[in-house]
């Protein structure tokens, strides 16, 4: 089928978006392809309309499980197959997932980086007809990147087994050093970057130093229409702000992921309808979100580097639209950012002796555990091992990103079963075992497939159906379980720790500090970063961000706050940089008096002059030395 049919067919839309249609062409040439699209620009598509243009199944690649279930429920609803294969699942659901992977007519499998060295998965593999791997997030290869995870190194050996299948990577945010990274550590076969330039000409970015930050951010709201998102740096805060603004008569809720899956759900879904105008979140909300009209994203605290910044940010005006990116701060936030920083790095030591302490808190035997999965109660264990529970929680995110566990937030795993006896020995089985006769006739009439995959299952629909009480299913259904009639998995409400490999003893746990040390640095520069972003008023907002990014060739965008206050000298920027190329490095070789300053810059007026050494008075460029000479305010 041709591409553009695909595409209407299955999305309803006539036309690619810019760059769509150029990374699938390569796609479909068999090219190697780097793509870098910004948020909302359709990064999906790029890889599941030349899937199905081709024969074969297409292997996606990501760290997120939440953003993996909710592309493989969209791509089910259209009548694509596709399913998911992560950590937590039971053996024999992945068995079977894999089998319909190789025999079946599955067109997506997505599946996270960690499976991919299990043996199952690269047994299999080779029997599967694959015709494109794609990596998202593919900045998790790098090391320089934001979010660097070792597992996503493995990935190139995947190419051993499936020789001469193409690898799309997906990115919206890299630096240019992370886009050559990103290639070698695939193992692309020839250099091929397909990027969209970072600039997002309909947004207009602002930031504002605030002391009483609630009430500018009321007003800002009552201000400018339209959706919006409030970005907070803890779950406490979300409810904090939200709360206020419903007190204040603003329709607003609050998200993080904390909250259970059911509630979480409904409260994206009130916000995609609009019967809630602001949501007020962690950095949880917003993956996968596909919502147009969200006219204003706000910081509320400061974010840990400018590609999370730019990242959320880039949810508003995917409609093209005028919509507005507002960083909000304090002189403490800078002080708690840095703080933060800091105790997201504990030591080597107490990240050892978390790992060890997990083993000991589940009874697991060193050499045992691999892929089991347990409930987790942070404060508990934070309790019962004397722990501060900050510290648990940062270093689990190292021993996750290191491969040695997973970590899933608190989901409302529904409960699952699969019949393992085919129907002769299930009815036997049923003869012999007369209390058993009335559940398993029920499941077999309730849900259909049960005797060939794992199905999702309601305890509490089966009681009301057999008129006794859902412990009484649930009891049944553990016993079926332990006979080996079928599989259950009940449903989970807890946060999951997953090992992904036998649990280790403390001395062979590695984390080399020299690793270590780069990663804390990396963090470090990225937060000079975003900390120069912030509290810097001399560079236009794009211009700046553009910057970050490796785009060089660029030009104010004439509306962001910096922009605005250069605006009021009623000079052009050829004009401004004209004059500013004189003054600074007059001041920076030596301290001027005014009237030298004034009198030695050539080719403008006089009062063109003032206007620009009044502007870097205001901002804090120019200073006044002790001996009352002008001098350049080095930082």
């Amino acid at each position: 089928m041709p591409l553009k049919n695909i595409l209407i067919k299955y999305w309803g839309h006539t036309t690619f978006r810019p760059l769509q249609e150029e990374i699938i062409d390569s796609v479909m040439q068999g090219n190697d392809t780097l793509a870098l699209l910004p948020t909302g620009g359709g990064k999906s598509l790029c890889f599941q309309v030349p899937a199905l243009a081709k024969e074969g199944i297409c292997l996606v690649i990501t760290p997120l499980i939440a953003l993996m279930k909710d592309q493989v429920e969209k791509l089910n609803k259209k009548g694509i197959k596709a399913i998911a294969i992560y950590s937590g699942m039971h053996k024999n659901e992945i068995d079977i997932a894999l089998d319909n992977c190789v025999y079946g007519d599955i067109k997506f499998l997505y599946l996270s980086p960690e499976r991919l060295t299990t043996d199952i998965f690269r047994m299999r593999v080779r029997k599967m007809n694959v015709s494109l791997i794609a990596v998202d997030e593919a900045h998790c290869i790098s090391q320089w990147g934001y979010d660097f995870r070792p597992p996503y190194l493995k990935i190139a050996e995947v190419r051993d087994y499936i020789p001469n299948v193409p690898i799309l990577a997906l990115t919206a945010t890299a630096t240019p050093k992370v886009i050559i990274d990103i290639q070698e550590k695939l193992e692309f076969k020839k250099k091929h970057v397909i990027q969209k330039s970072f600039a997002r000409e309909n947004l207009i970015y602002a930031v504002l130093l605030e002391e009483d930050k609630l009430n500018r951010l009321l007003k800002m709201l009552n201000k400018v229409n339209g959706s919006c998102i409030i970005y907070a740096s803890s779950r406490r805060r979300t409810k904090e702000v939200s709360d206020f603004l419903i007190n204040n008569g603003v329709n607003a809720d609050f998200y993080h992921a904390g909250l259970e899956q059911n509630v979480r759900d409904a409260k994206q879904e009130a916000w995609m309808r609009g019967s809630k105008r602001v949501m007020v979140s962690t950095n949880a909300f917003g993956m996968g979100i596909d919502k147009s009209n969200v006219r204003l994203v706000i910081h509320f605290d400061i974010p840990e580097s400018i590609e999370a910044y730019f990242q959320e940010a880039g949810r508003a005006g995917r409609d093209e639209k005028n919509a507005w990116a507002i960083q909000m701060y304090n002189r403490s936030d800078l002080i708690d950012a840095e703080t933060r920083l800091q105790q997201s790095f504990p030591t080597i030591e107490e990240i050892k002796n978390v790992y060890q302490a997990l083993g000991n808190y589940f009874q697991l035997p060193v050499g045992s555990g691999k892929e089991m999965s347990f409930d987790f109660d942070i404060s508990q264990f934070s309790y019962q091992y004397n722990f501060k529970p900050l510290t648990v929680f940062n270093s689990l995110r190292f021993i996750e990103k290191e491969g040695y566990i997973l970590t899933t937030d608190a989901i409302n795993k529904q409960s699952k079963a699969h019949i393992l006896l085919n129907k002769t020995e299930l009815y036997r089985f049923q003869v012999d075992n007369k209390v058993f006769d009335d559940i398993i006739k029920l499941l077999l009439r309730s849900y259909g497939g049960i005797l060939t995959d794992f199905v999702t299952i309601n305890e509490s629909d089966m009681a009301s159906r057999a008129k006794v009480s859902k412990e009484t299913i649930i009891h049944l259904l553990e016993k079926l379980h332990k006979l080996n009639v079928l599989v259950y998995t009940p449903q989970k409400k807890l946060p999951q720790i997953i090992f992904a490999i036998e649990r280790l003893d403390i001395v062979d746990i590695l984390f080399a500090k020299e690793n270590y040390e780069i990663r804390k640095q990396n963090a470090i520069n990225r937060f000079e970063s975003i900390k120069n972003y912030i509290t810097s008023n001399s560079k236009c907002r794009s211009v700046a961000l553009l910057s970050y990014f490796g785009e060089t060739e660029t030009h104010r965008c004439c509306k962001c706050d910096v922009c605005l206050e250069r605006n009021k000298l009623e000079l052009s920027d050829y004009e401004f940089e004209f004059v500013l190329n004189q003054i600074k490095p007059m001041l920076t070789s030596k301290p001027s008096s005014l009237v030298d300053v004034v009198s030695n810059i050539k080719g403008v007026s006089e009062d063109q002059s003032l206007k620009v050494i009044q502007w870097l008075f205001d901002n804090d460029k120019i200073i006044y030395d002790p001996d009352n000479l002008l001098t350049w305010k080095m930082k």
